[in-house]
């Protein structure tokens, strides 16, 4: 005896409605967006038989205020697509639906625009045509939409069986008419969908320009013994106006804790560290204290308070690394044993991601004492935020809990909801996801590997389309951690091509200091970390040493900060051409369009044809005006065009323009 299945509530509605996107984990996460940003929601809408369907996205408000947009089918028609985009103007937590509803209007003039022409039930067409036509115009009346109202009671006098049959029909589909019932007319069965979140966060955290130093390194001297004297927050001013006046918005210190003395990193990573290496940053904690605590060497939260006001002065936000970490010396390790793991032979387990070894470093155990590890890492982060930090890149996320993360994310949210967090995670696929769907406001990428044409136009093509709804990529040029094989040669072309690649194809991008002035060697052959690294010595540099790409850094966040296409993610367009090492691509934002054609060939000059998209372009008409925002060169182009690149000119960044 076959058993009844029990529908659950939320199934498929009198219209179907599926296949609604973007949703993420079934509507247990918020969709991410920014104030302003266009968005875009999609559903498959049909019904039995052969009347017209419709479909509206209904959007709610923090406040609780509804705002119905409706969608639009999309060619294949056979496939039941409807899409519409959407912008929210607040910050907060929205909610939309997609709602299905039977389309009388749209059923009748299908019915008008077949049966009229060749005199088929014209009265029962007209008569039919003037009921719907007069019920909108009450509707209209009833919204205090006067003009409206009375352009449909004029529409429904002229339904007249003696009427001339080429004018009924130009009415019935003219534009305003067309629009009068788009508004007014009758929605029946209306079928809508479960609420899905939307969580409109500030703009910054889609769209900012990162800049990375470490303070101890800047105005960092050694005496006539050589004997080092650390840089200090007050001594980073100058850095602070170096980064504003290149148009970052963004500046990032590694950890400002005291570093640990057991097991001390020397220079290179060397496991004998003199009295005079000041260590990895990251190895945290000492006599002096923890994660709440400043190295005394960088001064007292007095000269920190005075970093982060300089830094807001000059338009600048202040991000500083989480590292969920230990060193030996730290408090911790005795107040709070149980957040470690201890081995069979009594001993803590050091940091190892093999081959590579932290022996300066603790990793935390989440599941001893989650409820005091949890609430500890809260406090902490609440109180850098509550000297001015607004934003933290956390170190190694993925060796944490992702249920960590879900937690501490939202607790911030709850009372800090400006505070954003990106997390530094070169991981496997699913774990990068996993944060960026907890609440991670931003990403590390794996753009630093991805140099080919094919492996740019298919990651891009991920980012803007799949994952664009909960993860948003940070594109980092380099980092202390990272020495890009591309870079490795020096040639300040290669250099160059990345920037430009990454402050065009992501709306939030980063540079790590000594990027602009063409740092590139390798610490051994193979090896993708720096020779003399920054995590283990000062480096103090002279930033105007000839050559550098401060101009170049400069310029690209200047033509970022004027072009709104180029500040969002879910919008780019490839284009063709031929050649392996020019790829072509356009973003658009509303009336903004950038088009950007750039050499993947550091070492030589490249030519090709490039075949354009103009539809996607977006400005209708068989060519575009060209101007190079880096040159201020103009062209017009039609579907077709060539370039020449060289290692000293290695792109183009177009703003399109109507010829």
């Amino acid at each position: 005896m076959s058993k009844r299945i029990v529908r659950t509530e939320g199934g498929l509605g009198r219209i179907p409605v599926t296949g609604v996107s973007p949703v993420i984990e079934c509507g247990v996460y918020p969709v991410k967006a920014v104030v302003h940003e266009r968005i875009l929601i999609q559903a498959n809408v049909f019904r039995e038989g052969h009347d017209s369907v419709n479909a509206s996205v209904i959007l709610t408000s923090p406040g609780g205020t509804q705002r119905r947009i409706d969608m639009k089918q999309v060619e294949p028609h056979g496939l039941d697509i409807w899409q519409a985009h959407v912008r929210m103007a607040a910050e907060g937590d929205w909610t939309y639906r997609v709602e299905g509803w039977s389309d009388p209007w749209g059923t009748w003039r299908h019915h008008a625009e077949a049966k009229l022409p060749i005199g088929q039930d014209v009265d029962l067409v007209c008569m039919e045509g003037r009921d719907l036509l007069t019920r909108s115009a009450q509707q209209a009346e009833l919204m205090r939409v006067p003009g409206a109202a009375s352009l449909l009671h004029g529409a429904a006098e002229t339904l007249r069986t003696d009427g001339d049959v080429d004018e009924i029909l130009e009415l019935i589909t003219s534009a305003p008419i067309t629009r009068a019932m788009a508004r007014f007319g009758p929605r029946e069965l209306v079928s809508p969908t479960q609420e899905y979140p939307i969580r409109v966060e500030r703009r910054r955290a889609l769209y900012s320009s990162w800049y990375e130093f470490f303070p101890r390194s800047q105005g960092a001297w050694q005496d006539e013994h050589g004997q080092w004297h650390s840089g200090t927050f007050r001594t980073s001013f100058e850095r602070l106006e170096a980064a504003a006046a290149m148009g970052f918005d963004v500046v990032y210190l590694p950890p400002i804790h005291p570093i640990g003395r057991a097991y001390r990193k020397g220079k290179n990573n060397s496991l004998d560290a003199s009295d005079a290496d000041p260590g990895s940053p990251w190895a945290i904690g000492s006599p002096d204290g923890g994660h709440d605590a400043i190295h005394p060497d960088l001064g007292d939260f007095d000269d920190f308070d005075a970093f982060v006001a300089k830094a807001r002065s000059l338009g600048l936000e202040v991000a500083l690394d989480l590292a969920l970490q230990a060193s030996p010396d730290h408090p911790w390790v005795t107040e709070h044993p149980e957040w470690f793991t201890t081995r069979m032979d009594g001993t803590i387990a050091y940091a190892e991601n093999p081959p590579k070894k932290y022996q300066d470093i603790y990793p935390l155990n989440f599941d001893n004492d989650p409820a005091g590890l949890y609430h500890e890492v809260l406090r902490i982060v609440r109180f850098w935020i509550d000297h001015g930090v607004t934003i933290f890149r956390v170190d190694n996320p993925h060796t944490k809990p992702v249920e960590f993360w879900d937690w501490l994310l939202e607790r911030v949210h709850e009372t800090n909801p400006e505070v954003i967090f990106l997390a530094e995670a070169f991981t496997k696929p699913q774990m990068m996801a996993a944060l960026g769907k907890v609440g991670f406001q931003q990403s590390y990428t794996y753009f630093t590997w991805r140099n080919l044409k094919w492996e740019l136009t298919e990651y891009l093509t991920e980012l803007s389309q799949e994952m664009a709804s909960y993860y948003r990529p940070n594109f980092f040029v380099n980092t202390p951690d990272i020495n890009p094989f591309f870079l490795q040669s020096g040639n300040p072309a290669a250099f160059s091509i990345r920037a430009i690649l990454a402050a065009t194809m992501s709306p939030t991008w980063g540079v790590y200091s000594g990027f602009e002035l063409f740092e590139h060697l390798p610490v051994a052959a193979g090896k993708e970390e720096y020779l003399d690294s920054e995590k283990y010595e000062f480096r103090p540099r002279d930033y105007n040493a000839e050559p550098n790409l401060n101009l170049l850094l400069g310029k690209l966040n200047e033509i970022r900060e004027a072009h709104p296409a180029l500040q969002q993610l879910r919008d780019i367009h490839f284009h063709h051409a031929p050649h392996d090492s020019v790829i072509v691509f356009s973003k658009n934002d509303g009336a903004d369009t950038v088009l950007v054609v750039c050499s993947l060939d550091p070492d030589h000059t490249v030519e090709s044809d490039i075949m354009l998209d103009l539809a996607a372009l977006g400005l209708g008409g068989d060519s575009v005006r060209v101007t190079d925002e880096l040159t201020g060169e103009s062209y017009v182009w039609g579907q077709r065009a060539w370039v020449r690149l060289w290692p000293s000119k290695p792109a183009h960044v177009f703003h399109v323009t109507a010829p």
